[in-house]
């Protein structure tokens, strides 16, 4: 018969026997928390992707869908490699997977700036390879860090996945600034892939477990008997709504600024104070979720809701327009912390290494189904207007899926 998936002696025993390592391992946990969020911040800049949708559409002839299919697609390797290297980094460590998610992410982007342009190569390039460098790279400072701050889940892995979040402030800057300077397109993705590779890989180094004993594997915490539970389809639909309504309006936050009648300035503005927003939210969720549990899934999904309804009617001014793409990144950076807490604090820190991943497909799933979607309707309708009302609609319907599943008993039986 199948087993409960929680067992809090074992998860309280990992955590006392986690702060007596700690003692020995004193600061150190703090240089391996500033290279997570170095690495975090580096391969956030995937959220940056719009301020490339202009240049790709008029110098190369990519039609809307095309942009956001580089974007979706980046965002389905994602999570897919992600699978992989959550469980290579429980058997080999984080600094051998990091190194490899660094070099494909490097790899990716350097390859996109040969092109020529060609759509299949860019396609390949960013979405592929270097989407998959980005799940190798996310995996490691999430399940790393949870296990030197096992007191701090939420919070720590918030300040972790930051970076991620705020990423896109940094590129947005790079690439904008680079781009208004002459350079062209393909000029930016070989800067993005030589540097950011050679940073990613710097501080993969940096990267190591705090011991042993953080390994133990929870027993009764199995695969096939988690997801017969309603609580991980609670989680995971959650996760899907969420990113899908999220990634619909950040792949394409600065075209609706421009298509709402904002210049492109005001447009690029947003960009940053949703990415803002983004990392603020992953910090301010985290601290909410180690307080309120699971109950701050919900919680940030009516917050996303309501920041997607106000989208249009605020692009009045380029003010009152970024602070509402302030607020959508607030209420989607919580997909990213409050469903990877909840998984640490149920079935322990190993779950981030193969549980948490099998979550996080939804988002890959999203990416895959969101900004295309919303792509497309823009080039039927003219106007994102009908993108906007499906992302408020689905979120809804996440806010449903993840108070009614929450509530139904675990499913037990053979596995």
């Amino acid at each position: 018969m199948g087993k409960p998936v929680s067992n809090d002696l074992n998860i309280k025993d990992l955590e006392q026997r986690s702060r007596l390592i700690m003692n020995d391992y004193g600061m150190y946990r703090y240089v391996v928390l500033a290279a997570s969020v170095i690495i975090q911040l580096c391969v956030g800049g995937i959220y940056a992707w719009s301020v490339f949708v202009s240049p790709l559409v008029s110098e190369y002839g990519f039609s809307t869908a095309q942009t956001q299919l580089v974007f979706g697609m980046t965002l389905a390797a994602f999570p897919t490699a992600m699978v992989f290297a959550g469980r290579l980094q429980e058997k080999r460590g984080p600094r051998l997977v990091a190194t490899i998610g660094g070099f494909l992410f490097g790899c990716g982007y350097v390859l996109a700036s040969i092109s020529g342009g060609a759509f299949p190569f860019i396609l390949l390039g960013i979405g592929v390879i270097g989407g998959a460098g980005i799940g190798f790279c996310y995996v490691c400072p999430l399940a790393t860090c949870i296990k030197w701050f096992p007191k701090y889940k939420g919070l720590v892995t918030g300040i972790a996945v930051a970076g991620f979040g705020g990423g896109a402030v940094l590129l947005s800057l790079i690439a904008s600034t680079l781009i208004d300077r002459g350079s062209n397109v393909l000029e930016v993705f070989r800067v993005i892939g030589l540097v950011y590779g050679a940073v990613l890989i710097s501080c993969a180094m940096l990267l190591r477990n705090p011991g042993d004993t953080l390994h133990i594997i929870q027993k009764g915490i199995q695969l096939g008997s988690v997801i017969r539970q309603s609580k991980f389809w609670s989680l995971w639909s959650g996760m899907f709504c969420g990113t899908f309504a999220g990634l619909m309006v950040i792949g394409s936050i600065k075209p609706i600024g421009v298509s709402a009648g904002l210049n492109p300035k005001q447009a690029v503005l947003a960009v940053g104070t949703l990415a803002i927003g983004n990392a603020a939210g992953r910090v301010f969720w985290g601290i909410v979720h180690d307080r309120i549990g699971r109950y701050a899934i919900p919680l940030s999904l009516a917050v996303l809701c309501l920041a997607v309804m106000l989208l249009l009617p605020s692009a009045f001014s380029g003010l009152t327009f970024a602070l509402a793409a302030a607020l959508t990144g607030f209420g989607f950076g919580a997909c990213f912390i409050v469903y990877a807490a909840e998984v640490a604090a149920e079935y322990g820190p190993q779950a981030i290494g193969n549980i948490y991943p099998i979550i996080f497909l939804a988002y890959g799933l999203s990416g895959i189904l969101g900004p295309p979607v919303g792509g497309a309707l823009f080039d039927h309708t003219g106007s994102y207007a009908a993108s906007l009302g499906v992302a408020a609609l689905i979120t809804a319907l996440g806010i449903a899926a993840t108070i009614l599943l929450a509530r139904y008993r675990p499913v037990r039986g053979r596995l």
